[in-house]
């Protein structure tokens, strides 16, 4: 049987249409990757590093590994090829930009001269973000299943936080 050309048009959208849904699924908004990015950038123009550029191949690495947590939301690195922070909070109402601000926020822990965290405090989540090394990110948030709050994740690349090496 043939289609007439307008139903022929009609199915091809609709599944073309169909299909676009299916693999935009887990990504993100313009503006949540701008709540992500926001922050992390500004502590890198702060320092005159050029700011990182959102990646879709990071963020679906990020994406991945996050549905992965979703089960049980343990604050769990993936242990992947990018450099990682990873956020959990408590709850379901937490956004990107309180993840960026809580990594950014561990700026008051470092110290460049002797390139180490201060008063035993982590600083590695702010070391990272202000490598200057690292061109790009992705990240990705998932609410976690049975109430378990909400895990976040962004990947850089290339990694940082190599030891005996200043970020900046």
């Amino acid at each position: 049987m043939l289609f007439p050309p307008l139903a022929l048009a009609l199915f091809l959208n609709l599944l073309i249409s169909t299909s676009n849904a299916i693999t935009d699924k887990h990504q993100l908004s313009k503006n949540v990757i701008n709540d992500f990015l926001y922050l992390q950038n500004k502590a890198r123009s702060a320092l005159r590093v050029p700011p990182l550029v959102w990646d879709t191949k990071l963020a679906q690495y990020a994406d991945s590994y996050a549905r992965e947590r979703q089960q049980d939301c343990l604050l769990k690195h993936s242990n992947g090829p990018y450099g990682e922070n990873i956020f959990w909070g408590s709850g379901d109402g937490w956004s990107p930009a309180q993840a960026a601000a809580a990594w950014v926020a561990e700026r008051r822990w470092y110290a460049h001269p002797s390139n180490s965290c201060n008063g035993g405090q982590d600083c590695g989540h702010y070391t990272q973000i202000v490598w200057k090394a690292t061109k790009k990110i992705g990240c990705a948030k998932v609410t976690c299943f049975e109430g378990r709050g909400v895990f976040m994740t962004c990947n850089y690349d290339p990694p940082g936080n190599f030891i005996g090496e200043k970020p900046y």
